[in-house]
């Protein structure tokens, strides 16, 4: 997809189903990630994916603005494409641009479904201990960053939020140069995950949103993730919330099966 200042995104397709799907990555991988889910799902669904700026194959961000709504504006020039309406899918991160999409143009979005969005302004204001928790975990990763240890921040990050296997060492070098290049834009989202400078969290921000939207967590994943959901749906008309006992953070990708017929099961009710 080409469109001047955005620069080069490249997007795939799974799928050659009826029902038009557009789906947002989490940090540190890329389109593929929905490879799994698209293909339990490829009668059904057509699923389009992009890769984000600095992941996969999508040029690096430019720094200009910051790194989220440059996703966002990404995301929304492929949506702008689509003739009708999408059901619009984000995962971590990417749930975080899905939502401020959806939020831009409810009218191209036919349901919302975010699966462990890590907006952490929810519980910085609603669970703020546990969120404390969090950060205190998130230290030696924070640590390594500032004294430009980006890799050895990666391979934190990536046993705190990632499968777990492969372990960073048994992985191949050049998985582990992809995540350390999408790694050095992650913090520049503090502002917008932990801060809410967008607004997201004021009073009515999420009024527009009001497709049905389903709200993921995975059981075993950190323990804010489902007070983010429950923050997040008490602030959109239409929202419900589900845990997926049996999965971590990353479970469209652990666990496409089971999250493929969660989704399913959805949209079958929100014809």
């Amino acid at each position: 997809m080409k469109d001047g200042s955005l620069g080069d995104i490249y997007s795939r397709t799974f799928g050659a189903g009826p029902r038009r799907v557009l789906a947002v990555h989490c940090s540190l991988a890329h389109s593929g990630a929905w490879r799994g889910l698209g293909d339990v799902l490829k009668d059904e669904v057509t699923l389009t994916a992009f890769d984000m700026f600095s992941h996969g194959r999508s040029p690096d961000w430019d720094g200009v603005g910051d790194f989220q709504t440059a996703n966002v504006e990404a995301g929304l020039a492929l949506l702008d494409r689509e003739s009708g309406q999408v059901d619009l899918i984000g995962h971590s991160f990417g749930a975080t641009v899905a939502l401020r999409m959806a939020q831009a143009r409810p009218d191209k979005i036919r349901s919302l479904v975010l699966i462990e969005p890590v907006l952490f302004a929810v519980t910085r204001l609603e669970a703020p201990e546990l969120q404390a928790a969090l950060e205190a975990k998130e230290a030696p990763f924070n640590d390594l960053l500032r004294a430009g240890d980006v890799e050895q921040a990666t391979r934190l990050f990536n046993r705190m939020w990632g499968t777990g296997k492969p372990k960073w060492a048994d992985m191949p070098e050049q998985a582990r140069a992809t995540m350390v290049r999408g790694m050095k834009a992650v913090p520049e989202s503090f502002e917008a995950l932990y801060l809410d400078d967008k607004g997201l969290l004021l009073p009515g921000a999420l009024d527009p949103v009001a497709m049905p939207v389903l709200l993921l967590s995975g059981g075993s994943s950190q323990s804010v993730m489902p007070l983010i959901n429950e923050g997040l749906a008490r602030r959109m008309p239409q929202a419900i919330t589900q845990v997926v006992p049996e999965a971590g953070h990353m479970l469209p990708i652990t666990h496409a099966g089971v999250t493929a017929e969660i989704l399913d099961q959805f949209w079958r009710g929100k014809q």
